[in-house]
C-alpha cells in the first residue's frame, strides 16, 4: 500500500481549495483532508492582490492539515487564465547514429529544443505536449522508442502563459510557506479525474466551466490536441443577475444555484421568489422564468464561445471526430438543465463530469461534485509525480548496487591473481571502488586521451 502523500492546490477565481490524500492498495485516491477558503484576491484565473490570495491558501491548508493530521510541505499547483494560450509547432533532430535504437533520451532532447523556442516578450512555455512522430520517412507513430532512425521529428501542443502570472502564483505559494513540487494547466489536471480512458481514445472535448474562466481541453486517440481557456465563468452570470435583478451579489449568487435554470421553457410565469429588501426596504418578487432568462442568455455566450474553439480544431474533420462528444465539469456544471442546453447549441452528446471514479468509497460524498475535479486531478498529478521518483531513485540504487558488486568480484579475482601474471599485462579491470559519476568522469577522460 502506497502510504506516500500528495497535496493538490486550485487557486481559483471563486475558492482555492487544499486536497491532501494517497493511493489506497486498490489504486484509488484516499483523501485525507480537504481545506476550502473564499478566494479574494483572484480575478479571471489571475492574481491581482498577493497578500489577499496568500491568506486565501494559508486558511486552505491549514483546514486540510488539521482534518488529517498532516503537516504539508509541497503542493502541486494548478494554473489557467485569461493568459493562457496554445499553439501547434513541429521540430526535428538529427540522430548521429541512425544504427543505434531511439531512447527517452532523444525524445528529450526534442523536447528540449521546444523549450527553447523565443516566445512573445513576457511569455513562458509551461507544457511541451508531443502529438505524433515521424522518423526517417515513416509518419505518424504514435511512440518511436525502440525504433531504429537517423531522423527524428513531431508535432507538438505547446502551451504558453504569462510568465508574471506564474511568477505571482509561485511567490504567493512560497510566502504561504510551502515548495511548488509541479505546476500544471489545470484542464489537463481536471480531464485527468473526470474523462475515461476510452472516451480520450474515442474523441472528447472536455469544458471546465469555473468562477472565472471556462477551460476547453479536447482528446483524440488517447492525446490532447487542443486547449483553450475562455476569459467568462460563473461570475459573469451572477453580475448579470445581479445587475438585471437590481439585487446585491450574494442574493444573486444563491438565487443562481437554488433557483437558476439554463433553459427558461422550464419555468412557469407564475412561479416567484421573494429576495427580503434592504435594511427595512420592502422585499423583490423576481420570477423565475425572468431568472432564467439572464442566466440562458450568458450561458449561450459561454458555450458558443467553446463551440467556436471546437470548431477552429477541426472536429468535423473524419480524423477529428470527437465520438465520445462532451463532458461538462467544473462548478457551472451544476446548474439546471445546461447539459440540455450545450445539446441543443453543440448537437453533440453530453456528460456530466464527476471525480468519483478514482476517489475511494470511503471518500465524503460532498468530494464528487464536479466543482472539485481541478482539485483531484491535481492531487492524482502530484500523487504520480511521487511515484515516478520513487521508481527512478529504486532503480538507481540498484544500479548503484549492481555496480558495487561487479566491483568487488573485480578485487576478489585481482586478489586470486598470481605473481606471474602480475609481470604481464596489466588487467585493464582493476578498478578501485569508486562512484557511478567518478567511473564517468574517468572514462570521459579515457576517451579524450585517447582521441589525442
Amino acid at each position: 500500500m502506497e502510504n506516500q502523500v500528495a497535496v493538490g492546490l486550485d487557486i481559483g477565481t471563486t475558492k482555492i481549495v487544499a486536497m491532501i490524500g494517497r493511493r489506497n492498495e486498490f489504486g484509488k485516491i484516499e483523501v485525507l483532508g480537504t481545506g476550502k477558503a473564499k478566494s479574494l484576491g483572484v480575478h479571471r484565473g489571475v492574481v491581482n492582490n498577493i497578500t489577499q490570495t496568500i491568506q486565501s491558501i494559508q486558511q486552505a491548508v491549514e483546514e486540510a492539515e488539521n482534518e488529517s493530521n498532516i503537516e504539508i510541505n509541497d503542493v502541486v499547483v494548478g494554473i489557467a487564465g485569461q493568459h493562457i494560450r496554445s499553439l501547434h509547432h513541429s521540430d526535428y533532430i538529427t540522430r548521429q547514429d541512425a544504427e543505434k535504437v531511439i531512447d527517452e533520451d532523444d525524445i528529450e532532447k526534442l523536447k528540449e529544443q521546444v523549450l527553447k523556442l523565443v516566445m512573445l516578450p513576457g511569455e513562458e512555455i509551461i507544457h511541451v505536449l508531443p502529438q505524433d512522430y515521424k522518423v526517417d520517412s515513416q509518419a505518424e507513430i504514435d511512440e518511436p522508442i525502440g525504433m531504429f532512425g537517423g531522423r527524428l521529428e513531431a508535432n507538438f501542443h505547446v502551451v504558453v502563459g504569462q510568465i508574471s502570472s506564474i511568477r505571482n502564483i509561485a511567490r504567493c505559494v512560497k510566502s504561504a510557506g510551502l515548495e511548488m513540487a509541479n505546476i500544471t494547466l489545470e484542464p489537463l489536471a481536471s480531464s485527468e479525474a473526470v474523462l475515461s480512458q476510452e472516451e480520450k481514445e474515442a474523441g472528447v472535448a472536455m469544458i471546465d466551466i469555473g468562477g472565472g474562466t471556462t477551460d476547453l481541453a479536447i482528446f483524440k486517440d488517447g492525446i490532447i490536441r487542443h486547449t483553450a481557456v475562455i476569459p467568462f465563468g460563473g461570475n459573469v452570470i451572477t453580475d448579470d443577475i445581479k445587475e438585471g435583478c437590481s439585487i446585491i451579489e450574494k442574493q444573486a449568487e444563491l438565487l443562481k444555484t437554488k433557483f437558476g435554470s439554463a433553459w427558461p421553457g422550464e419555468n412557469k410565469e407564475n412561479e416567484i421568489v421573494s429576495i427580503p429588501g434592504l435594511r427595512g426596504r420592502e422585499p423583490k418578487e423576481i420570477t423565475l422564468k425572468n431568472l432564467s432568462k439572464i442566466i440562458h442568455a450568458r450561458v449561450s455566450e459561454i458555450i458558443e464561445e467553446v463551440f467556436l474553439e471546437i470548431k477552429n480544431y477541426g472536429y468535423e474533420e473524419p480524423k477529428k471526430k470527437l465520438i465520445a462528444g462532451i463532458v461538462l465539469t467544473g462548478g457551472g456544471a451544476k446548474l439546471n438543465h445546461i447539459k440540455q442546453l450545450v445539446e441543443y447549441i453543440t448537437g453533440m452528446d453530453t456528460r456530466i463530469g464527476y471525480p468519483n471514479e478514482h476517489l475511494a468509497n470511503d471518500s465524503n460524498p460532498e468530494l464528487s461534485s464536479p466543482m472539485y475535479a481541478t482539485a483531484v486531478g491535481l492531487l492524482m498529478n502530484g500523487l504520480d509525480q511521487k511515484a515516478r521518483k520513487r521508481a527512478m531513485e529504486t532503480e538507481a540504487e540498484l544500479e548503484n548496487n549492481s555496480i558495487e558488486n561487479t566491483d568487488t568480484q573485480v578485487e576478489i579475482e585481482n586478489a586470486n591473481q598470481t605473481e606471474n601474471e602480475e609481470q604481464n599485462k596489466p588487467i585493464q579491470k582493476t578498478e578501485k571502488k569508486s562512484s557511478f559519476f567518478e567511473r564517468f568522469i574517468n572514462g570521459l577522460r579515457e576517451f579524450l586521451d585517447n582521441a589525442e
